[in-house]
């Protein structure tokens, strides 16, 4: 039984007091409610305040409720024991063969176990790098395509349709600085001190000189927007391909230049005319974003008749709302504090609720240790350390669990050594030997000829097989939690808890025949709570976007 089971079982007695006019609820009976597992085991397997919340509504003392509801639970078969604590806890014991029966449910679900349908209908854009195609994505790009990638899986868990966007800052200044950078280092050039630096670029300026036929030919100008053009679209490739290679992958490449080269930039500016937010001054273009709680009214065409990269924020979000997207998260930086109030303001100078049109998280800063020194120059950048150079000395799947272990807005140092150290105190290691270890199990069974089919769940009724049972019941709640609050870094958390129960349970419960022993009942039932916790594991492993490995 799964807490939303138990859930529905409280929810139908509350109805069968109601009609049998044993209870009046004002304002009627609530359609859902949260069971909770108790601190205490003691107290039972799960536990609701429902009583305390519906007994002054009914006219009652919350403990007089709380005594008719126990009552009419008390005749269901499923329900071992309930029992009133306090001013009017309910405190719930439920059958081992209801329980067990969560481990059928979970293999019949297979992978789909942990979604629902929470946040069903739900159009979701989900903006989580923007970056310049002029150099290699750094430390602060890599914690959010592990973070943003995890969010995107968790909400498309929770039955959320999702967009995932990689917004490409390649207009402006930046990207001539680019083009110059890279003629000058094709010529041996020194490159200009406010320019790109890094053996990055001397190497990519060789190679575009060796792939670009009389490059080097070209009158000076052109040659500084052709290396430009031929820089952007080779580290835009190697981007793809560092990220790809991160198991993070994106919808949508959106252009920044497409917002202004295909009128973009315009057609918002007249929406938001039409709104009443615009106005004029020192020959300049204005959105009164003071209306909306921003410190200050931002210009969106200057003087001299430029957009402003303000613009072009405006532009994409309104590009966003019009492609259909009820909500737009952004999954910026820690240096872009400011930007919430102003990108909320857009929202509201769009005409749209900027408390559910409009999500703004923000992320923290990142250390990374390595020889207790921190990492702070790289091989090839010289001032940044790279996604590809994280990958190659943590690891995909360290690297990705590590950083999506901890909530995004929390400042994070990571030690490589503890984060590639194969023991039980690392916890991407933690969980992916319980993983295995499961898988090994399970190959035992096979090679012994045991056939998972049909089990008595009522078997499963020792505290430890009952400890994994229950967690493994939490994970849909767990997933859906994580959806609604934005953060994946509760699914981590969740796997350590329950390969600690599996561990636990595994120590306590022999699970395979001895020697000459004969398959018992009970042995084919504990093999089938072993293939559900493998399932749940791989499936929260998957959602972090990180490896189920079979052997270890």
């Amino acid at each position: 039984m799964t807490p939303e089971q138990l859930a529905e079982k409280i929810l139908q007695a509350l109805a069968a007091l109601a009609a049998d006019g044993a209870i009046t609820v004002e304002g009627g009976l609530p359609r859902e409610l949260k069971v909770e597992r108790p601190k205490n085991p003691e107290h039972g397997d799960y536990a609701t305040n429902v009583a305390m919340q519906l007994g002054k509504r009914s006219g009652m003392n919350p403990r007089a409720f709380a005594e008719l509801l126990a009552a009419k639970l008390r005749g269901d078969e499923a329900i071992t024991a309930v029992e009133i604590a306090g001013p009017g806890f309910i405190n719930l014991r439920v059958a081992a063969d209801a329980q067990g029966k969560v481990a059928q449910a979970i293999l019949d679900a297979g992978p789909k176990y942990g979604t629902s349908d929470s946040l069903q209908g739900r159009a979701i854009n989900l903006e989580f790098i923007s970056a310049n195609p002029t150099g290699p994505l750094h430390l602060g790009h890599t914690r959010w395509a592990a973070v943003g990638d995890a969010l995107a899986r968790v909400l498309a868990a929770a039955g959320a349709s999702v967009s995932r966007e990689f917004y490409i800052n390649d207009r402006g200044n930046q990207m001539d600085k680019f083009g110059e950078s890279l003629q000058a280092a094709a010529h041996g050039h020194q490159i200009p001190e406010d320019g790109y630096h890094g053996e990055y670029i001397l190497d990519l300026a060789k190679r575009i000189a060796d792939e670009v036929p009389d490059i080097l030919t070209l009158p000076e100008d052109e040659q500084v927007i052709a290396f430009r053009e031929a820089g952007y679209e080779r580290q835009l490739k190697e981007q793809q391909e560092q990220l790809e290679h991160f198991r993070t992958k994106f919808d949508v490449w959106f252009s920044e230049r497409s917002l202004h080269e295909q009128d973009g930039v315009p057609h918002a500016i007249q929406k938001l005319r039409d709104q009443g937010h615009l106005y004029e001054a020192d020959d300049a273009l204005w959105m009164r974003t003071t209306d909306f709680t921003d410190d200050k009214d931002r210009v969106l065409i200057r003087s001299n008749g430029e957009p402003t990269y303000f613009a072009s924020d405006a532009a994409y979000y309104v590009n966003k709302r019009e492609r259909g997207f009820e909500t737009c998260i952004y999954l910026l930086g820690a240096d872009h504090h400011g930007y919430v109030n102003r990108l909320k303001a857009i929202a509201a100078c769009a005409g749209d609720d900027p408390e559910h049109n409009i999500e703004i998280l923000i992320g923290q800063l990142v250390k990374i240790l390595k020889g207790g020194e921190e990492m702070r120059l790289s091989k090839r950048a010289g001032t940044i350390v790279t996604l590809a150079e994280l990958v190659e000395e943590g690891g995909v799947d360290a690297l990705r669990y590590t950083l999506c272990r901890y909530p995004a807005d929390s400042p994070l140092t990571l030690d490589i050594e503890e984060m590639t150290r194969q023991a039980s105190e690392n916890p991407v290691y933690y969980v992916q030997y319980a993983h295995a270890r499961l898988a090994s199990i399970l190959r035992n069974a096979d090679e012994l000829g045991i056939k998972l089919d049909e089990f008595d769940p009522g078997l499963l009724s020792h505290e430890r097989e009952g400890d994994l049972l229950r967690a493994l019941a939490e994970f849909p709640r767990v997933v859906a939690t994580a959806a609604e609050l934005r953060e994946p870094h509760r699914v981590a958390r969740y796997l350590e808890d329950t390969a600690s129960a599996f561990h636990k349970f595994y120590d306590s419960c022999r699970v395979l025949p001895r020697g000459d022993e004969e398959v018992e009942p009970v042995h084919k039932a504990r093999l089938t709570l072993v293939s559900a916790t493998r399932t749940v594991l791989a499936n929260g492993l998957d959602l972090l976007g990180v490896s189920a490995p079979e052997r270890m």
